[in-house]
């Protein structure tokens, strides 16, 4: 029978032993989690973790983002304290406990239903943080992409085929050699879809930084001449690239292609017509 705790209308056990930290991140400590799962040897709990962690791996996740080992106090008596080896779980690593624990345990299997839940929210939550960044960066970098082609017509790449290939030239120093047509079958697109209308904000930002710099160079250094300018231009990818190495980032063609923004566009001029 379910317990008193789990009735409806009551606060979720899981919701109940919830921590903060001074920065305002939620997390669940492993001593509380397998209380509440009704792991009286914690011993036989780590097991579970450790199956938690092997799955946080393989579906691509840092585990350490998501499992942190501390020594935690407790006390044992007259007031004494001694440290205990602690995990501290992220909701996404809480999720993947409940999936890996005793399904015997009926208190597992609604820990399964509210970390499921809550996770998928919180997806939710964060796949329109990424829609709205999108949406704000793409509207920057086509106002900059204009900028950067009047600062490209200054240096004498006028004709369309030239500022093409003045575009490639960016592209290539920022993709390791891949110029517009490469990414484009690299990224799986069609025929007739526009690579920056499938970046997300990651390499939409990477490319706002490309675009905004070589435009910045071009003026501050007078460049004259089209293969000035492409050269120019190739070394500010190149930068840029090498900047994103550096901190440890992701190269930005093994970013995965996203929807297409004008689906978002849409949706955002529907809810503004609306209002």
């Amino acid at each position: 029978m379910m317990t008193d705790e789990l009735s409806p209308g009551t606060p979720s056990p899981f919701e109940q032993i919830r921590r903060v930290n001074d920065a305002g991140n939620e997390y669940w400590s492993s001593r509380d989690f397998a209380r509440i799962l009704g792991y009286v040897n914690y011993r036989h709990f780590l097991a579970v973790i450790e199956k938690a962690r092997t799955a946080c791996f393989n579906s691509g996740q840092r585990v350490e983002d998501h499992f942190v080992g501390i020594d935690d106090m407790i006390a044992v008596g007259k007031g004494a304290r001694r440290p205990v080896k602690t995990v501290l779980l992220s909701r996404y690593a809480c999720y993947l406990v409940v999936q890996n624990a005793d399904p015997s345990k009926e208190i597992v299997a609604v820990g399964q239903t509210y970390f499921a839940i809550q996770t998928r929210r919180q997806e939710l939550s964060d796949q329109e943080i990424e829609d709205q960044r999108r949406l704000t960066i793409r509207a920057e970098l086509r106002a900059h992409n204009s900028h950067l082609a009047d600062a490209a017509k200054g240096a004498g790449v006028i004709e369309p085929r030239d500022y093409a290939i003045f575009q490639n030239h960016g592209y290539i120093g920022l993709y390791g050699g891949l110029n517009a047509q490469d990414l484009h079958r690299h990224k799986g697109l069609k025929k007739g879809e526009q690579i920056l209308d499938h970046m997300g904000s990651t390499e939409l930002a990477a490319n706002l930084f490309r675009a905004t710099q070589a435009e910045e160079k071009l003026r501050r250094e007078k460049i004259i001449g089209k293969a000035k300018a492409n050269a120019a231009h190739r070394e500010v990818g190149a930068k840029v690239r090498q900047t994103i190495k550096e901190l440890g980032g992701t190269m930005p063609e093994a970013l995965p292609p996203a929807d297409s923004i004008r689906k978002l566009e849409s949706r955002q001029k529907r809810l503004g017509k609306g209002k």
